[in-house]
């Protein structure tokens, strides 16, 4: 017998841990591109593209063709143990793919935190050195050494420490918050005087634009004076382009933007559509420094995800994937910035190419956010047919991730209906 939302979620409470979190109540049954349907056979536009995973869009036909075959041939012999040969063709397109000029090496690996770990490790064996700075506001997994260098305590860190040493965070650069770039450098030079040499720091891993910390971007000025840095203090410069890579920024990564090249990227969610898989690119001359059996795992580069993940790089040039994260962008904030006009609660607008955030406050003052209306926000627009995302340090901005596939008469359906959940919500919360 068919089950109904409400029961699976009953299930769901008595067989999953609630630690483990749900925007919405509803039980996804089928998708195509970047609508869904549930269990009820009620119909949802997705904006959140299952957290940045799918910029190919759901169950797209070319990455489904490429598993299905896969299928036909093998599943998991394991790389570590009798290697095969897409692995090898993966990982010259990526290294290929990479903006670094020195010629690169790349791993695969199983999820995202994976990859930010190696990342760490092979900044610390290919340095001699354990330090580590990140970011306020950063978020680079649920491991352990990846929420110490996670930047935003709930829900991520609260409980769960203690976590690993030599972890240095600096405040993010954030114009709308406040932080300037100069405030930012200035702060990390206050951490090599007063917390830890810069000759004793391994790396330091930002994202060129914060993803759970709300879709700031590093300007590229900050960028080429972090690079410059790194360069004087021999320091290892990581870009986690794990939810703002591939094509989500209108470039294939986003620290392209600012011509700056690091020297290791870590990638995951939309490299493979939907499957699991992620990957740590750099220069082979870090690489190099790690003995074989220090790097891999027993699911890392799974075939049938390697497969998605070429299907995934042949989309990017067949259907010109940058191009079309620009158009959407230009879509979607051109329609934001006249709902800001309406609304008083939006603050900000901003992103690069599609990786947009909507910041959510009282009466446009930036210094008061306002969490409780986007959190009614999100459920209201579930409600009404869409799934959005919320993300922030202060809890009160609003993300899209829309598939660079979707069309462009569903893009305009979904801002439609963010449109009247805005007049609700606004129109509906008890006064102050």
């Amino acid at each position: 017998m068919k089950q109904t939302n409400q029961q699976w979620q009953s299930r769901r409470e008595q067989a999953v841990p609630h630690g483990v979190g749900n925007s919405l109540q509803i039980y996804i049954e089928k998708a195509k591109n970047a609508e869904l349907w549930d269990v009820e056979g009620k119909r949802y536009i997705d904006f959140a593209s299952g957290i940045a995973v799918l910029n190919t869009g759901h169950n797209h036909p070319a990455i489904i063709e490429a598993v299905r075959r896969q299928l036909d041939h093998f599943t998991h012999p394991c790389f570590q143990v009798t290697p095969y040969g897409n692995y090898i063709e993966l990982a010259e397109r990526l290294n290929k793919l990479v903006p670094v000029s020195e010629p690169c090496q790349t791993l695969f690996l199983t999820t995202g935190a994976e990859a930010v770990e190696n990342a760490i490790k092979v900044a610390r064996i290919a340095t001699g050195r354990s330090a580590v700075i990140a970011f306020r506001g950063a978020f680079h997994g649920r491991t352990l050494l990846g929420m110490a260098l996670t930047g935003k305590v709930q829900p991520y860190k609260k409980g769960y420490g203690p976590f690993p040493a030599g972890i240095y965070h600096a405040p993010y650069p954030a114009a709308y918050l406040g932080v300037t770039d100069a405030q930012a450098l200035a702060s990390l030079a206050g951490i090599f005087a007063a917390d830890v040499a810069p000759d004793e720091v391994a790396a330091i891993i930002i994202e060129p634009v914060q993803g759970e910390g709300g879709f700031y971007a590093a300007s590229p000025q900050f960028m080429k004076q972090l690079r410059a840095l790194c360069d004087k203090h021999g320091i290892v410069l990581i870009a986690d382009e794990i939810q703002s890579g591939f094509c989500r920024t209108g470039k294939t990564f986003a620290i392209e933007h600012s011509g700056v090249e690091p020297d290791l990227i870590t990638m995951a969610k939309s490299l493979a559509g939907g499957f699991p898989l992620s990957a740590l690119v750099g220069k082979k001359s870090l690489f190099d420094k790690a003995l074989p059996g220090g790097l891999g795992g027993t699911y890392a580069g799974s075939p049938v995800a390697i497969a998605a993940a070429l299907a995934v790089t042949d989309i990017i040039e067949s259907e010109q994937l940058n191009q079309k994260a620009q158009a959407i962008g230009e879509q979607i904030t051109s329609r934001l910035q006249e709902l800001a006009g309406q609304f008083n609660c939006i603050g900000d607008v901003r992103g690069y190419g599609a990786m947009i955030a909507m910041e959510l406050v009282e009466d446009r003052d930036s210094h008061r956010p306002n969490k409780e209306l986007t959190t009614a926000l999100v459920q209201e627009a579930g409600r009404q047919g869409l799934v959005l995302l919320s993300c922030g340090v202060r809890g009160n901005v609003i993300r899209f991730l829309v598939p660079l596939t979707a069309e462009k008469e569903i893009v305009n359906q979904g801002l439609n209906i963010l449109s009247s959940c805005l007049q609700m919500v606004q129109n509906t919360r008890p006064a102050k």
